[in-house]
Order: structure tokens, then sequence, then C-alpha cells
């Protein structure tokens, strides 16, 4: 009897092993990853795996399991007067209510602007010089600032002496351009070259803030993502030591989001990191003196309370804008932004000379 025992237990252990999935191969994972936020089409088993390797990485602790709803009540950063609160912050992207930058800065930005023109490869002004313009952050920023580029360099306001290089990469946020020679900065320094520039021609970045799974208060999480962003700026002041002006924006709305990766708050929280940058270079913190950074305006502003749109303009996010996960945006989600960014540089009078040319 035993014996017979012995072997169905083991038939049985054998079953089970066999109805158990094997363990996710992380490394396909992020190569499955990385062609997914290049936009290239996955075969069903591809797909397949990879939703099973982002469903095992977003697991969280028991009794943890549930994407917050988005807290009600938050005013975009731009609709915010100076009397508007939030934990402690008033309204406006440059404070006191206040949308466009104060007099000095503007004239400090002008000053920084003035100085962008061809580059030659060696970083000296050449009249068949280039102007680089290039995008800094993740796997949100990549996809959108990769639709920006189809649709700039086909646009006839472009000037003929600018190249647009998305050095943005899907799964690397702030945190991880941090270290100064880290995987993010060698890649984007690939770019470079293989756009056939240099990255002494490199003089604007766009800098979309964001860290991949926020937790605490604004103050918690919020200050983590400015001090990471201080590294980043003076890193790329580093790299491109021509670098004149970046411009900084947070992320799109958060509120569909399935996963922790990035839900609301943490999407809406993300603009005062940008802000308290902006506002510390503006009373002269040595950390963000011209040596050590470029000068920081703000890009667009992203952020809508989903279908509530905002006042400043008719900007709403529908649901349709996301992919299946609610953090990364759709192909309607792409374009909704990249339109924003090229109005951005064809209109507003701090970007659209160095992309006019004129």
């Amino acid at each position: 009897m035993k014996p017979l025992i012995a072997a169905f237990a083991l038939v049985l252990t054998q079953f089970t092993a066999a109805q158990q999935p094997e363990p996710i191969d992380w490394a396909r994972a992020q190569s499955l990853h990385q062609r997914a936020q290049r936009g290239e089409k996955l075969s069903p088993e591809e797909q397949a795996y990879y939703e099973r390797a982002k469903a095992e990485r977003n697991k969280r602790p028991p009794g943890d399991q549930t994407v917050p709803k988005p807290p009600a009540g938050l005013i975009p950063l731009t609709d915010m007067t100076g009397d508007d609160r939030y934990q402690g912050e008033d309204g406006g992207l440059y404070g006191g209510g206040k949308n466009t930058p104060p007099p000095a800065h503007e004239a400090a930005a002008k000053a920084a602007l003035a100085q962008i023109q061809p580059l030659g490869p060696d970083g000296k002004p050449s009249a068949s010089g280039r102007i680089v313009f290039v995008s800094i952050s993740m796997s949100n920023a990549t996809q959108e600032f990769s639709r920006f580029k189809t649709i700039a360099d086909v646009d006839p306001r472009k000037s003929s002496t600018l190249t647009i290089v998305d050095c943005a990469q899907g799964g690397q946020a702030m945190a991880e351009w941090v270290p100064r020679d880290g995987g993010p900065w060698k890649t984007a320094l690939q770019r470079i070259n293989s756009a056939g520039v240099t990255p002494e021609q490199v003089q604007i970045a766009w800098v979309k803030l964001a860290n991949k799974g926020p937790r605490g208060t604004l103050q918690e999480h919020g200050r983590k993502l400015e001090a990471d962003t201080l590294a980043v700026l003076q890193n790329a002041r580093a790299h491109f030591p021509n670098l004149r002006v970046a411009y900084l924006g947070s992320r799109i709305y958060g509120g569909y989001a399935t996963s922790m990766l990035n839900p609301e708050p943490y999407a809406y929280d993300s603009a005062f990191a940008a802000r308290w940058l902006i506002q510390r270079q503006i009373k002269r913190d040595p950390e963000l003196a011209a040596e050590k950074s470029p000068l920081l305006l703000w890009g667009p502003y992203f952020w809508a309370d989903g279908t509530k749109g905002r006042k400043t303009d008719a900007l709403v996010w529908e649901r349709t804008d996301f992919a299946q996960d609610g953090t990364h945006p759709s192909e309607s989600g792409r374009n909704k932004v990249a339109q924003m960014l090229l109005e951005f540089v064809t209109t507003n009078p701090l970007a659209r000379g160095w992309f006019t040319g004129k």
C-alpha cells in the first residue's frame, strides 16, 4: 500500500509542478518592454508574456492591492490662483498664481536664448553648424517626444539648422538618470552620435519629471523627485557643455492608472517638483547656477482633471488616450502631447526663436 501511495504522491507533485507557470525571464521581459515602448508590434504570444511580466512586477503586499482612486478636487496648476492651496502650495506654474516667469527670470532666459546659434561638431559657432534639441526622461516621454519629432521634422516652420534627437528611454525615470555615467546617458550619447551630431551641439532640452512607484506625501516623494531632477540637470550640463535652456514638464493625467507605477496624485504632484527647481534658480541657488545647470523654464503643462478639463484651454484626458495600463499614452494621447509641444515651440516667445530660426 505504501509504494502505491508514494507513487500517487509523486504523480501529484509532477502534475502540480506542470501547472505552475515558468518563472519570468526578466531579460526577455525587458527586451519586450523596450520593443513595446518603441511602438513595435508584438506577436500574440509575446504580448501575453509581456502582460504576465507586468502583472508580476506590479504585485503589491497583501492588503495593498488596489490602486487608490484619484483624489477629488485637484485643480490644474495653471488654474490655481495665488490664494488657492494644495498641501501648502499656491497656484501658477511659477508661483503666486502666475503662469509666466517673473521679469528678471524672463530677462535671464532671453539672454540664454540669445546665445543659441548653429555650432560645429567642436561646439564653436559655424554657419554650417547645427542646433540640437533633445529629450531626457522615461517611457511616456519617449513615446510622446518621438511622435513630436515625427511631426516637427516635416513642419515648414522648423529651422533647417535644427536637429531633434529623442534621448528619453523606456523604464528610465529621473532616478535612473542620476548616475552621471549610467546606462541612460550612454544610450543618449549613442543616439546623438547616430543622428550625426555631437554633445557639443546640444543647446536645448525637454525634461519630463517622474519617478517610478512614488510613495508618501508631496514633501516626501516630491522632494526626492526634485533632488533626482537636480542631479539630472547637472549631469546634462556636464555632458552637453553648450546646453543653454531646459524646458521642464510634468506628467499627464494619472487617474486611469491600473498600477502603482505613477497614479494620482503623484502624476499631479510632479508639477511641484518642476516648479520648486525653477523657483530655486530664480532665487539664485548656487546648485542651479549657469556653470552647473541650464536655465530652467516651463514647457507645456499637460495635466488636466480627466474629462473635466481645465480653464486655460480645451484639453481633456479620455480613457482612450491611454494604453491598457492607464499610465502610458495611447496613439491619441501621444498625438495630444506632440501637438502641444509643437504649438509651444512654434508660438511661445521663449522658444520659437531657436525652433523657427527667426
